[in-house]
């Protein structure tokens, strides 16, 4: 079971299955979201020196004004990229933090938690509604699937195997939640074989995890990385993956449009857990 941060001031987002949408034939839920416009989003990123990190970051905010236009978007980092989340919520009265990560670990049970309190000790008339990671979500596999796609892989074909591979976190929660959709998406699949791997600070690593497969007499290895953007991760897999002899390596998922979806999916269900007045 996941658990969001505890915020002082801040409430996070209830639970509301994967979809994060109002129950069904619920006015609410479906008129407090026809109303959420005018709550600016501020989406929050890690951060990369690495000018393509900013540059996908941006373009997959573009997906969600083109899917929601008049909804305010703005962007921040938690590190090596700016604005900072504090400058980002300078000037609102209220605003939807969502974090930009795959899975929840370490910046988003404390980095940005801190962030957020370091910005409402600032101004604590702020109201902040905060949201989930984008993942685990129903749509990722989705968006997987349309990175190999684009790379020359068929969806599930069964002579592909996929090695699954996540930045990595010293938070075995996270690297297990990574293993958890690998299963999920095989289970729900033609692939051969779907299996995880992670790029830092846990194993199988990429290379070890194609050589597995390729001894176990997979026809065809390729992977899919579950990285939002391009960097020193990403380059690193892609390296390592093919000298280890995969076939195919896709791109990250970057501005895909089911990460879109996702995102205002968490935006809606941060949306309805309510905020009170600052605490005194």
């Amino acid at each position: 079971m996941r658990h969001s941060p505890v915020v002082p001031g801040i409430r996070p987002a209830a639970p509301a299955g994967e979809a994060g949408r109002p129950a069904a034939g619920s006015a609410v839920g479906a008129d407090r979201a026809e109303r959420a416009g005018d709550v600016p989003l501020v989406a929050v990123a890690h951060g990369s020196r690495d000018p393509r990190a900013a540059a996908t970051v941006e373009a997959l905010l573009d997906e969600v004004r083109r899917a929601r236009p008049g909804l305010p978007v703005r962007t921040a980092y938690l590190d090596h990229a700016a604005p900072s989340l504090g400058l980002a919520l300078r000037g609102l009265g209220e605003a939807v933090v969502l974090p930009l990560l795959l899975t929840e670990a370490y910046h988003s049970r404390v980095d940005l938690p801190a962030a957020l309190n370091e910005a409402r000790a600032r101004d604590p008339r702020l109201r902040v509604h905060y949201g989930s990671t984008l993942g685990p979500h129903r749509l990722m596999p989705a968006a997987l699937e349309r990175r190999l796609t684009e790379a020359g892989v068929a969806a599930g074909d069964p002579d592909t195997a996929v090695v699954l591979v996540s930045a990595g976190s010293s938070d075995a929660r996270a690297n297990a939640v990574v293993a958890g959709l690998a299963r999920a998406w095989a289970a729900r699949s033609g692939w051969w074989a779907v299996t995880a791997a992670y790029a830092s600070a846990a194993g199988p690593v990429p290379e070890e995890a194609v050589a597995a497969l390729r001894a176990a007499g997979a026809p065809r290895v390729a992977v899919a990385p579950y990285l939002l953007a391009p960097g020193h991760f990403s380059d690193k897999v892609r390296r390592a993956s093919l000298a280890a002899g995969a076939d195919v390596v896709a791109d990250v998922l970057g501005p895909a449009p089911e990460l879109a979806r996702v995102l205002l999916e968490r935006y809606t269900a941060a949306l309805r857990t309510p905020v009170g007045a600052a605490a005194s």
